[in-house]
């Protein structure tokens, strides 16, 4: 008689680990062991542990990040393709329940009194540096006093802008100093951007989903929108928008190819390549908004459409809101043969950037201080996101969905059929939960069961109760 066949060390290791990933001991975003000490704990060789950790990631059970480690993943389903892929929405003016739905959620935001899930504004010292950027500041107030009583006219003090330029070449961009125009923030690198290139009455390409307060800012500056089905594996569908640019139907194109609000997700580098290909080719300009692209978890980064521009149609977009300090509202842009009018439009516009602000960040980023931070806060942030998308998992009902984002702190979630966005934002607001329904990213007021939810907050026991009541919520709208 044939000895029963033994299972390998690896294999029952392994297999431990999934029935405590099964049943909720390593519950998603965990951090499994590390190599050595699971070898000195379990009596096993590297080479074995190595093999379970291997093996379970090869089943897309875990994944491993550079210098942190394997790590459970979420078994959160993703959306599915838009279901008006390969064709593009009529140009259109935002409806205006869209607008009076962003404005409610605004509303519902600004209220400290509501535990809020969604808002993509991180908070605290776990995400921003504070205490040594006030070093810096404090150190620049007492060095150059002058600088308060300076203006800062455009395009801004130089050794900012130095730095700027030489951190876009994580992006791919090359440009020199001389190329960068400091603004308040991205937003107003966006809106100049659309003011520089477009009239009343023009249309705009936007994704669909887009970043929400693009839609008012169309309707504020006379544009109409055509919503792009975009999706988060493929980004921006590139078929759609060049039958756009071929019919001459557009002004202009707006879009977040690395790291998109509110899916989380980037563009594949080839689509990246033909999005700047057509931008030259039909000569339309491609405003790129990069304000997430340094949050990208993986490095080296994947670089910007901007580093593929040929002919300066590509303006890219950008601030330090989300990485070091929103209260500096330091933001910039580059934004290629439109370079003259967008520095004249800040002039007009804003007039100047605070000189003593941007001195101190320019010292910050000189220091390399910034690159450490960035790589702290990837890990920090691509943690955030395996543990909600895991809580999220717990919490919600069946059939929900959810993207794999591949930086920063932003999840889109796809609830089952049957429920509605609008509604879920309702009763949660109703017990103090504020979320961002899927209607807001829409100009047409699409995605009616999708939300956004945010990873930008220490998850303390307010917060993750205030996740699980709005699964509940979720799960009653379908009867449960």
């Amino acid at each position: 008689m044939d000895s029963p066949v033994q299972t390998p060390l690896y294999q029952s290791f392994a297999d431990e680990l999934r029935a405590a990933m099964n049943d909720g001991r390593l519950p998603a975003g965990a951090r499994l062991p590390s190599v050595r000490e699971a070898s000195r704990s379990r009596g096993l060789s590297i080479n074995t542990v190595l093999a379970a950790y291997r093996h379970l990631e090869a089943r897309g059970l875990v994944e491993a990040r550079p210098q942190s480690g394997y790590f459970v993943r979420s078994r959160l389903a993703a959306p599915p393709p838009p279901r008006f892929a390969g064709r593009s929405a009529p140009a259109r003016a935002a409806e205006a329940a869209v607008l009076n739905r962003i404005a409610a959620v605004v509303a519902a935001q600004s209220d400290p009194e509501n535990v809020d899930l969604s808002l993509a504004c991180p908070k605290g010292s776990d995400f921003y540096p504070g205490e040594r950027l006030a070093r810096h500041l404090a150190d620049t107030m007492r060095r150059q006093p002058h600088l308060i009583t300076d203006y800062a006219l455009p395009p801004g003090p130089l050794r900012l802008r130095r730095e700027i330029a030489r951190h876009a070449l994580a992006l791919g961009v090359n440009m020199a100093a001389d190329d960068v125009v400091l603004t308040n923030g991205c937003m107003e690198a966006l809106q100049f951007a659309l003011r520089t290139v477009t009239r009343p009455g023009d249309a705009v390409a936007l994704e669909s989903p887009t970043y929400f307060n693009l839609i008012p800012l169309c309707e504020r500056l006379g544009l109409r929108t055509i919503e792009v089905p975009t999706h988060p594996g493929s980004g921006m569908s590139m078929d759609a928008l060049e039958m756009l640019l071929a019919e001459k139907r557009v002004a202009a194109v707006v879009c977040m190819p690395n790291v998109h609000n509110p899916l989380g997700t980037s563009m594949p580098l080839e689509a990246k390549r033909r999005l700047a290909a057509l931008a030259n080719e039909y000569r339309v300009p491609v405003i790129e908004d990069a304000l997430y692209a340094e949050l990208q978890y993986a490095t080296p980064l994947q670089p910007a459409v901007k580093a593929f521009d040929s002919d300066g149609w590509v303006i890219l977009c950008a601030s330090y809101s989300k990485t070091l300090a929103p209260g500096f509202r330091v933001g910039w842009m580059e934004a290629g043969r439109f370079q003259r009018e967008v520095a004249d439009l800040k002039f007009c516009s804003s007039v100047s950037q605070p000189a003593v602000v941007c001195e101190a960040l320019g010292a910050f980023l000189e220091s390399g201080a910034y690159e450490q931070h960035l790589r702290r806060l990837r890990r920090t942030y691509a943690g955030q996101i395996d543990r909600l998308r895991g809580l999220i998992d717990d919490a919600f009902p069946a059939g929900t969905r959810a993207t794999e984002p591949t930086g920063g702190f932003l999840v889109w979630v796809e609830l089952p059929e049957g429920c509605s966005a609008d509604r879920l934002f309702d009763d949660a607001l109703g017990r103090g939960i504020s979320i961002t329904p899927g209607t807001l990213f829409s100009p047409s007021g699409r995605y009616t069961r999708h939300i956004r939810l945010s990873g930008c907050y220490p998850f303390t026991n307010r917060h993750i109760r205030a996740l699980m009541e709005l699964g509940s919520l979720a799960s009653r709208q379908l009867g449960g």
